[in-house]
């Protein structure tokens, strides 16, 4: 217990420190679902993320409506915002499972240079915070992309994603918590998003949105089914 808040401390400072915008209210932006929270039911399944999930919600909110599910996602929001808003936006909310989606805005530089291990810390640190909460996490693949149009200085975005892929998807595995690979179903061989998929090559269209939900959904009722698995104990 001791060593998970210390190593939770560790990581806000690290974050906190490693932040290019020196106002960090405005990377959180903790007021964009400030109302919405108020009325929120418990024990709903909570999608949380950027754009990504933003545009989930209003290009198919069906999907949300009709199996009631949440949507948290903050446009072009990085790992860092999402972890500072995770406790007034997921873990207050007392949902019973978190889908986690962050990560391409980080790759993207939104925020300052990419840092990998910076943006894996803090996806570890929102898991490992709703896993003490009794939360179950489902982490997920970052969508593939060739090229961010808003930052073509960014050549190897295929390389930067699948690396953090293949993080976050072990550290799912090693902790027993749910993984929803987007990426395969979606990628061309080159890594970049197929166009049937999406208009800009990062953002999902209708068609891409509905391959997202039928790989969510899986490991949604996978989860809903399971008992709460333990983390594993560290063996030192």
């Amino acid at each position: 217990m001791k060593k998970f808040f210390i190593v939770a401390v560790l990581g806000l400072l690290a974050v906190t420190a490693s932040a290019q915008r020196p106002d960090l209210n405005s990377a959180a932006r903790l007021d964009r679902y400030k109302k919405e929270n108020v009325n929120a039911p418990q024990g709903a399944v909570i999608f949380a993320g950027n754009s990504i999930t933003e545009g989930w919600r209003r290009i198919r909110p069906e999907f949300f409506l009709d199996n009631n599910f949440l949507g948290r996602g903050i446009s072009g929001q990085t790992s860092l915002g999402l972890l500072l808003r995770f406790r007034q936006d997921i873990i207050d909310l007392k949902p019973s499972i978190v889908v986690i989606n962050i990560g391409t805005n980080d790759i993207a530089c939104n925020n300052g240079p990419y840092q990998h291990q910076l943006t894996f810390d803090c996806i570890k640190s929102m898991a490992e915070l709703a896993d003490y909460h009794g939360i179950k996490v489902i982490l997920s693949s970052v969508l593939p992309v060739k090229q961010y149009k808003w930052n073509t200085s960014v050549t190897d975005a295929p390389e930067k994603i699948a690396a953090l892929n293949a993080d976050i998807k072990a550290f799912a595995d090693e902790n027993g918590f749910g993984y929803i690979d987007y990426f395969t179903p979606m990628a061309e061989p080159d890594g970049a998003l197929k166009a049937g998929y999406g208009n800009d090559g990062v953002h999902p269209n209708e068609d891409g949105y509905i391959v997202m939900e039928q790989q969510a959904l899986k490991v949604i009722n996978e989860m809903q089914k399971s008992k709460k698995i333990k983390r594993k104990k560290d063996k030192r």
